[in-house]
Order: structure tokens, then sequence, then C-alpha cells
């Protein structure tokens, strides 16, 4: 799950997902898998002219960070896109293409080899060199760091030097996630020794970054914007940004959100709110677009000791709930119902998707409301004396309104709601330390698979050292075969692998499966070319940006 603020992600990318064209219009397939919806563009066309300034919002708030070991959430991860490049690059499409290394190569099932480029420099003008590439992988090891993805290395025996331009990493056994990780923030790299001058500050409004991206930090105003600047010496010369300035903007009441994009104060935002979209629907001066995302919604449980980690409570919960009209009131009709844990997009371009799409098809479908069957879950479950504690960050009015149905529903079966609504600090804490979560039954989270790589996903909340396996699910089996799916360089039998483990848990653990949503991006007709499916939050979107104007 892994998440600063209401987000589970496991940071991987890759996968080539749905179309990619500007105008999809028809129903299209992703490799050999389930057809997709119709209406999902995974970029726009290109802007060619150059601009001033672009003025992006940040619907979700203020990052805490841009510290890329240590971001896993909307806003920093949209704004350090364009800051920190990493070692592969996530493209529109979700396939990955060469980043900072030219080449990524398993020598043998034990030695990952990282051939960079020579001619990279930081933003001070000093050269990349392998010693910064070892230096921002290792320091996620480090427990002061306090980085979200040093699982990654659990199976790195060692990280050295092994030439001018050249890194290997020697493992344990061979790991297909470690690869496809270098393409998030895990594979983000910083220079060394600002990193260590910076300490703790590093990635803050105090400590600054230094890294190698299209764009470079201008002025951080907290609880107002971050501004950053165009990087002229840009080592990539297709994506040397055609905008001077982009400035981000903390708006995270959606009436206020509409108001400066309908005005053309705000240029564009990502994660555009259901009820934002509504009122932008016939905007004159910009345009909605839908992409193909990885989203998923979920209601976990806070802790095994709730009386919500008891998967009937939950089954009679999600018996009581109706989708359908979740999902037209809350999305506008832009999602559609999750089976499991892990949207059927992550593997659309992953050479076994008929395997992951058959089993994922052989699943249960989404239950429609029967609220006899939830009164007799509820039998077995007994009363529930104490109103359950739902909560969501402040100000979430998608979230409010999910939890309203979720009330409503819960009511028929005799069990109170109690909605808390969180302060992003404390909303951002409570992934990661269980004392925020005292108190706490559910958490509804928004959260996004950013890989074709399931396994890598579901192990963080199924499998005993889960970072956000929070109820202390385990099922030995499904422990082994999610590492089996993970040490296989066999698609087919990775694909096996998962989906058996898929059967195991997806009845099993304690989550309430709601839906998984299309990536909803709003843009001022003024530029184009930004990305509009979910692989936004890792490349470097913004460089992609240019003026429409001739």
């Amino acid at each position: 799950m892994a998440a600063r603020r209401h987000v589970l992600t496991v940071l991987i990318s890759v996968g080539a997902l749905v179309t990619t064209s500007c105008t999809a219009t028809s129903t299209s397939h992703g490799g050999n898998g389930t057809p997709r919806p119709a209406r999902l563009t995974t970029t726009t066309p290109p802007g060619t002219g150059t601009v001033d300034r672009v003025t992006w919002a940040l619907p979700y708030g203020e990052p805490t960070t841009l510290d890329p070991a240590k971001t896993g959430d909307y806003s920093p991860q949209t704004v350090g896109a364009n800051l920190c490049d990493t070692l592969t690059r996530m493209n529109a499409d979700f396939s990955l293409s060469p980043g900072l290394a030219r080449k990524t190569t398993w020598t043998d099932t034990r030695t990952l080899v990282l051939d960079l480029r020579p001619d990279v420099r930081f933003w001070d003008g000093s050269r990349m060199t392998p010693q910064d590439v070892v230096h921002s992988l290792e320091r996620q090891t480090d427990p002061k760091t306090q980085a979200l993805y040093g699982h990654y290395l659990a199976g790195v025996t060692s990280i050295k030097v092994t030439g001018p331009n050249q890194v290997t990493l020697r493992t344990k056994t061979y790991d297909q996630s470690l690869p496809k990780a270098l393409a998030t923030s895990f594979g983000a790299v910083s220079q060394k020794a600002y990193t260590e001058k910076a300490g703790a500050a590093y990635g803050t409004a105090k400590g600054g970054l230094m890294c190698t991206g299209p764009f470079k930090p201008a002025s951080w105003k907290s609880g107002h914007s971050i501004t950053l600047e165009r990087n002229d010496s840009y080592w990539d010369a297709r994506l040397k940004p055609k905008a001077d300035e982009l400035v981000f903007t903390f708006i995270t009441n959606s009436n206020t959100l509409t108001s400066a994009l309908l005005s053309g104060d705000v240029d564009g935002t990502y994660e555009l709110p259901p009820s934002s979209g509504t009122a932008l629907a016939r905007a004159g001066n910009g345009t909605t677009f839908l992409g193909p995302s990885t989203q998923n919604v979920l209601l976990v449980p806070g802790s095994a000791t709730s009386p919500a980690a008891d998967r009937r409570l939950l089954d009679a919960l999600s018996l009581a709930l109706d989708r359908d009209a979740l999902i037209t009131n809350v999305f506008g009709g832009d999602a559609t119902t999750l089976k499991s844990l892990v949207p059927p997009l992550t593997w659309s371009g992953d050479r076994a998707a008929d395997r992951f799409d058959a089993a994922y098809k052989a699943l249960p479908d989404a239950p429609k409301p029967d609220l006899e069957r939830a009164g007799k879950l509820m039998d077995q479950v007994g009363p529930v004396s104490q109103p359950l504690v739902a909560a969501i960050p402040a100000g979430d009015q998608k979230g409010l309104q999910i939890l309203t149905f979720l009330q409503a529903a819960a009511k028929k079966l005799g069990v109170g709601i109690r909605i808390r609504q969180l302060q992003p600090t404390e909303m951002s804490s409570l992934f990661y330390d269980p004392s925020v979560r005292q108190g706490i039954d559910l958490v509804l989270t928004f959260g996004y698979v950013a890989a074709p790589d399931p396994a890598a996903y579901v192990s963080e909340m199924v499998t005993p050292r889960g970072l956000f396996n929070w109820t202390g699910y385990d099922n030995p089996e499904v422990t082994r075969l999610l590492q089996q799916a993970r040490t296989t360089s066999d698609p087919d039998a990775a694909a096996k692998a998962y989906t058996e483990a898929q059967a195991l848990f997806t009845p099993t653990v304690p989550v309430i499966y709601l839906a998984t949503t299309h990536e909803r991006m709003f843009m001022n007709k003024r530029i184009s070319g930004a990305p509009t499916s979910f692989a936004y939050m890792g490349m470097p979107w913004a460089a992609h940006l240019g003026g429409t104007e001739k």
C-alpha cells in the first residue's frame, strides 16, 4: 500500500497499458488482455510553443517532502517527477525506456548491471557519477533516511561501482521487481555531496534538492505554492522544457479549484475531483481528459484488534453497499467495480496477460446489494456495540461522499459509522505509525499500482512483514506463491504463481474492494502535450508541455 496520505502505493512502473493514441474513440485492448473502456487516452497533442509560466494545481495539498526516497503520495510525486530523474523512465503508455541508465542488464540470475549515461549533470553543473547512484540507492536502507522503498533492496547483497559509468547490484536471487522499481522514486538519483550535507532536511523547503531533472526548484512558499524553473542544461534534448516556469499551487477545496480552472488562474490539474469535472464539462477555456489508471479505492481495517478486522463484518458491509450508485454519484461514472486488490490494467502489457485476465475474470463479481445475505453474516458476527471510526483527510469531499454511502449501508445492518477527518500530517503518519491508527477502525484509501508487477504490490498488504498488513494477515501459501512470482524469470510461471495467490487472498484478506477509477485531468487550451494516463506519476510530464498559440 504505500502512500503518504490516503494512498496505497507500491511503486514500480512499466507495463504497456491501453491505448497510445491521443483520441481514443472505441474500445481498445492492452496487449492480449481485457478490452479497455472507450474515451481513454494516454496523451495530448504536442504543444510546440514556448510559454512563460504554467500554473498547476495540487488537489491533495502541499507535499511534506520532495526527497524521492520519501515521496509516496500524489502531490510530492506530481512535483518530484519533474525534478529527480530515475534510472529507467516511465512513458505515457506505461512502457519503459532508458533513463539515467542507458541500459540495465541481468548478466546472470544474481547480477544486475546498470550502464549509466556519461553526459548527465546535476543542476549545479557537476557530473552525475556512479558514486551518486550507489549513494542514492544505499541511503534507502539507512533507518535515518526513513525511506519508503528500502524493501526493494532486501534481496540485494551489494551495490558497487564497477566502471567509470557503471554500477552493479548483486542479489541473493533473481528479482523481476528490482529493474522495474528503478523507474520509480526508488530509482531517482540525487547528488551524494548535497544529500549528505542537507541531512534530514533534504527534500524540504529549507534543505532543498540536487537532482538532474528538466526543472529545478526556484522557491517554496509554505501554505501557498512551489515554483520550478526550467533547467536549460538538461541532458535529454528531446525533453528540454518549453515552459520557463512551473508553479504548483495547493488547492484542496474542489469549488475553489473549479473556479481557478474556469478563470484561467490555474492552467491544469491531475486528479480532478468528479464534482469539478461536472462543472468543467462545458468549459470554453480547456478540456477534461480521461486516461487509463491503476488506481484502486479500498476500505482497510486500521488494526488487528478492531471489529472491522473480521472479514465477515466487512463482507456484510460490502453486501449492503450499492457500488453502481456509488460509482455514478461519487465518480461521475468514471470508474468500474473492483474484484481484488489489483486492477486489471496493471498487467495489460505483460506477456502473460491472458493468464492474468482469465484468473481475474474467474473471481466472483463485485457483489450487488443483498441485505438478506448481509444480515446472515451479521448474525455470525454479533452486535457491534460501538460505531466504527472511519478516517479520511480533512476536506476530502470525495472521501466524505464515499463514507456517507457507507454510513447509510451500515445503518441498515445496525452498525454505526463515525467519520473522522484527519489533518494532512496526521493522515500521512497514519500509514506508518500504528499509534496514530489507535481508535481508527477503517481507513478509506485511494491507492495505485504503478507497475505490471502485482506481486510486489500485494506483498505489502498480505505477507507477514508487509508494511501495510495492519491486521496481521498470514497465509503461508500466499506468501510462498508471491515470493515465487517475484523470483521467477518466466512470465507465465510468475503469472501462474500470482493468480494462485490471488485466488487465496482475495476472499480472505480483510479489505472491502470498492472501485478502480480512471485518471481525470483538466488542461487549459493554451497549453498541450501533457500525458493523460496515470503514468504521469512516474515521468517528467511537465517537460512535454508546450504552448498552442502560433
